[in-house]
């Protein structure tokens, strides 16, 4: 029997509408594909794949980049299921942290190519290195917000992912874990409040009350 990495990729266009089986958990899927379902895989990329492309696409402001991540993303859950656990947190959180830390690291390396490109004496331009110093204050800025969530209770921490790297609205965020709307306002305000004191250059008083508000 092959290893599940060596199974060949399914077909995964990054619009692909799911289909097969729809109706099933996320954690039933999973099981599917590391039996070798490759139409779970179908129906998983259906359901996530615009938020990493999303996520992908912020964060390299590039759709062609961003469409390989995705490919990626979920190329390696369909060849290694396991380094999913659901005792960690729902899925949809574990593949945008994943579709997160695969985008960073493309951004650090297409960051050191255009670096090491660089002719010396472009550094007299002021403009250019008013870009660069732009550049790597984002890059500090998400790094700090990575290592901040990285504290948090796991409750916490998975209601912020889904915000901060998925989009998601607060509703959104009860629906998908079938956590009560209310408690999953009380974690974000909670985790808001305990990133604040770490990260006030990025979170403001005014973004804890948007959050906690209900967003």
């Amino acid at each position: 029997m092959a290893e599940a990495d060596e199974r060949p990729p399914p077909d995964l266009p990054v619009e692909a509408a799911p289909g097969g089986l729809p109706e099933l958990s996320d954690a039933r899927l999973v099981e599917l594909l590391a039996a070798g379902r490759g139409d779970a895989l179908e129906v998983l990329h259906g359901r996530y794949a615009r938020r990493c492309l999303a996520l992908a696409g912020r964060l390299l402001v590039d759709e062609r980049l961003a469409q390989e991540v995705v490919q990626d993303v979920f190329l390696a859950l369909w060849r290694n299921p396991g380094r999913y656990n659901p005792g960690r947190g729902v899925l949809v959180s574990w593949l945008l942290a994943v579709t997160h830390h695969r985008a960073v690291d493309l951004v650090r390396r297409e960051q050191s190519i255009r670096s090491r490109r660089v002719d010396l004496a472009a550094a007299d331009d002021r403009s250019d290195d008013t870009d660069v110093a732009e550049d790597v204050a984002t890059r500090l800025q998400r790094e700090r917000v990575r290592s901040a969530l990285g504290t948090l209770p796991l409750v916490q921490r998975e209601a912020l992912v889904m915000a901060y790297f998925g989009a998601y609205t607060q509703r959104e965020v009860s629906q998908l874990t079938g956590v009560p709307l209310g408690t999953v306002k009380t974690r974000t305000l909670a985790g808001l409040r305990r990133l604040r004191d770490a990260l006030q250059e990025v979170l403001t008083d005014d973004d804890v009350t948007a959050w906690g508000a209900g967003r």
